[in-house]
């Protein structure tokens, strides 16, 4: 077995150092921090824990390409067996932490036993926030399906046949593209919104209003401004319609719900930790207890780029934390955090969206929708605050730097399709001003 940690290669490294890391949570925050802390540096044991049974997995393809069969579970794995192995990881998959001892650094396990840490990082995560309706029902409907996991998706995908109707709550990511694979395979797809348009949370409505025409153009039924009301179910339990707030009754074989996020912040809420929307850290990840960390969907962490608080549901901000908590572990150089990054794939079109628009107040486009190709940036000042690019990545890889670098530029040279946005990062503004001012 080759590599630094290969097995003939530990026994010295480990006798340097006892202290042991412990990882709760195995999704791609908590594995990436396990991983980085030993290629920092951290040469005593580290332990991994999720309470899923899988090998730890890529979520986002679960709602694009593993919900449409078009790769395989084994596929998604964030590593190969061998390399837990090789680093000397030991993985503890189907393992539950049920409750945190900080003054005697153990964590008790669902099974009873206990494991002790000397540091300890929370990459917990989060669970779909559920259907206040669907709650009041005896039992949870076999054909009610929510998506993170990948038994959710195992579940749904068994379900997902051409003829058959599916309503789906919640015009969000998951939602849309629940809704862009159903339809594709022949099934009578119904989107019900709460809000006046799709995508509200997080886009502008020239935006929410191209995805909801091209849903409309595929085949997918969208209903905005419908607050789901009931559910009716038959003898078996099983839900066969779908009630709205304004009467409207929808038959359906399943019913899906997006509609959000919870963080699993209660952990560390009853280990007497600080919770507010997440588990809040300092700069360096740490919370109120300088042994434990917390990186990923379940942190709250102050943005120096937005001058606030925020907390991230983005596969690269959770990587950027996961390494971020590694080197400070292991006393190395952090990097500094650039804009968060979100991505979305629903027929051709792939969504990337760079920052967070909340403040802007000027709403600038380039490109032609029409085209399928075209970016909207969120503009406050001089300062673009987010970018939505849609099959544009040249436009979203120099928006990264705009956002990130918090470079000037006005919203007249980005609506200026004669100035070449690469150049707004590669040039001085005054000379891009002038220039395009003689044209």
């Amino acid at each position: 077995m080759t590599g630094s940690f290969a097995k003939e290669n530990r026994e010295g490294d480990f006798q340097m150092s006892n202290r042991h890391l412990l990882v709760i949570g195995n999704g791609c925050g908590g594995t990436e921090a396990a991983f980085a802390a030993r290629t920092s540096g951290w040469e005593g044991p580290i332990t991994l824990l999720g309470d899923e049974r899988f090998q730890p997995y890529h979520r986002p393809p679960l709602s694009k390409t593993y919900l449409k069969g078009e790769v395989t579970a084994e596929s998604l794995h964030l590593r190969g067996d061998v390399a837990y192995e090789r680093s000397a990881i030991t993985l503890h998959a189907g393992h539950r932490a049920q409750a945190i001892d900080r003054k005697h650094r153990k964590v008790a396990m669902s099974d009873g036993t206990e494991i002790g840490y000397d540091e300890l990082i929370l990459a917990t995560g989060g669970r779909p926030r559920t259907l206040p309706v669907a709650d009041a029902l005896p039992q949870k409907p076999s054909n009610l399906h929510y998506l993170r996991t990948r038994t959710d998706a195992d579940a749904l995908r068994d379900e997902l046949r051409p003829q058959r109707s599916v309503v789906i709550i919640g015009a969000g990511y998951i939602g849309l593209e629940v809704a862009a694979a159903a339809v594709r395979i022949g099934m009578t797809v119904t989107v019900l919104e709460a809000a006046s348009r799709v995508l509200a949370r997080v886009t502008a409505q020239p935006i929410s209003e191209y995805y909801e025409a091209v849903h409309r153009e595929a085949g997918v039924n969208i209903l905005t401004n419908c607050v789901v009301e009931g559910l009716e179910t038959r003898g078996d339990g099983r839900i066969e319609a779908v009630r709205c707030s304004d009467g409207t009754r929808l038959a359906a074989d399943l019913v899906v719900v997006g509609i959000g996020l919870i963080p699993n912040s209660e952990l560390a809420a009853e280990a007497g930790l600080e919770v507010d929307n997440g588990i809040v850290v300092d700069d360096d990840l740490r919370t109120a207890d300088p042994h434990i960390m917390a990186v990923g969907d379940c942190v709250r962490q102050y943005s120096h780029l937005y001058d606030r608080f925020v907390r991230v549901e983005s596969v690269p901000n959770a990587l950027e934390q996961a390494r971020n908590a590694a080197a400070v572990l292991c006393d190395k150089p952090t990097r500094p955090t650039g804009a968060p990054w979100f991505w979305s794939d629903q027929y051709d079109l792939n969504l990337k969206m760079v920052g967070l628009s909340e403040g802007y107040d000027r709403l600038v486009l380039r490109g032609r929708p029409e085209d399928r190709s075209f970016s909207a940036f969120y503009v406050v000042g001089d300062r673009v605050l987010a970018v939505d690019t849609i099959n544009r990545p040249a436009d979203f890889n120099v928006s990264k730097r705009l956002i990130s670098e918090r470079i000037p530029v006005t919203a007249d040279l980005l609506a200026a399709s004669d100035v070449s946005l690469r150049d707004l990062v590669t040039s001085t503004q005054p000379s891009i001003a002038s220039s395009t001012a003689r044209t």
